[in-house]
């Protein structure tokens, strides 16, 4: 089968290199428009984009993908189904129907109806999810509501961050795009509504949500580290220095007469690797990685060496 392909982050990446690797054939590639990032500002395609370009397909990267010349230039290409995964921008009807099956494929990064939305991944962390999965669906007008054809699922590990998860993710989808697109071309695909009913929303991270509340728990807090890992981190005060936490377990709190009030560090002179402790609503929290602002990471016995805690009174 002919086969047109809309995606652009690192995420997209295994699908379309998948897909390319055959038996079908990937006729047109549609990405975002290539963007300013990184200190020098330069413009550089997105991930997708640069793989299609290694694979010298034909690209696509409008500004809006509802224009008629996209509309013109994909109906050229005739092809008989699309995928999606992770694309960003709205799909009209006229593309959705545009190939000759009538339809795209979308490999969501959740067990749907669970998680609709932009941030799937990170938000099964925050929220406490033990697994997650890629559920192919149908791309209709409302975001992730289509029937969903197969769902491949996994277990999200007790420490892994949304990075790691993304980077299983990108291989689980393209698993499961493989797998729906071979039942397309057999005629053997079937759909199943969703329980909309059931229906719960992640939307995109905010900046303020990587900011440490010491008046959560301590579980509450690991997650949110592990939600903005590798970056930017969870956002916190220490010392009167602003500063990230990259990384972080945590324990139950160590008996002190008083206790410590949420947020009061406290040196471990038992754990050499580890030697901080920061108390919580419930549990104290051990920072295993922390980075000041335009510094580089450090373990946090390298960086209570150039950073000490002031002498408790």
């Amino acid at each position: 089968m002919r086969v047109v392909f809309f995606g652009t982050p690192a995420l997209a990446v295994p699908t379309l290199e998948r897909l390319c690797a055959g038996p079908h054939q990937v006729v047109c590639v549609v990405s975002q428009p290539d963007r300013r990032s990184g200190r020098g500002r330069k413009t550089s395609p997105s991930p997708v984009s640069a793989c299609a370009l290694e694979h010298d397909l034909p690209l696509l990267r409008p500004e809006k993908v509802g224009d008629p010349e996209v509309l013109d230039a994909l109906r050229e290409h005739a092809p008989d189904v699309g995928v999606v995964v992770a694309y960003g921008q709205f799909i009209p009807k006229k593309l959705r129907e545009l190939p000759t099956r009538g339809y795209l494929l979308n490999a969501h990064a959740s067990l749907l109806p669970k998680l609709r939305g932009a941030a799937p991944i990170a938000r099964a962390i925050l929220n406490g999810e033990t697994h997650t999965g890629i559920s192919v669906m149908r791309v209709e007008r409302e975001m992730d509501a289509g029937a969903v054809a197969l769902v491949h699922e996994t277990p999200i590990g007790a420490d892994e961050t949304t990075g790691e998860l993304e980077v299983r993710m990108g291989e689980l989808a393209a698993e499961a795009i493989a797998e729906a697109i071979a039942q397309v071309a057999a005629d053997t695909l079937r759909w199943t509504e969703q329980d909309h009913s059931k229906a719960t929303e992640a939307p995109k991270l905010e900046r303020h949500e990587a900011e440490l509340d010491w008046t959560e728990p301590a579980e509450q807090l690991v997650r949110r580290i592990r939600t903005f890992a590798p970056k930017p981190g969870g956002a916190a005060t220490l010392a009167g220095s602003e500063v990230r936490i990259l990384a972080a377990r945590a324990e139950p709190s160590r008996s002190h007469a008083p206790p410590d009030a949420p947020g009061t560090p406290r040196l471990d002179p038992e754990d050499a690797e580890a030697p901080l402790r920061i108390a919580t609503a419930q549990g104290d929290l051990v920072p295993l990685r922390l980075q000041r602002p335009g510094r580089k990471p450090l373990p946090t016995a390298d960086y209570l060496r150039g950073h000490p805690l002031p002498e408790r009174g």
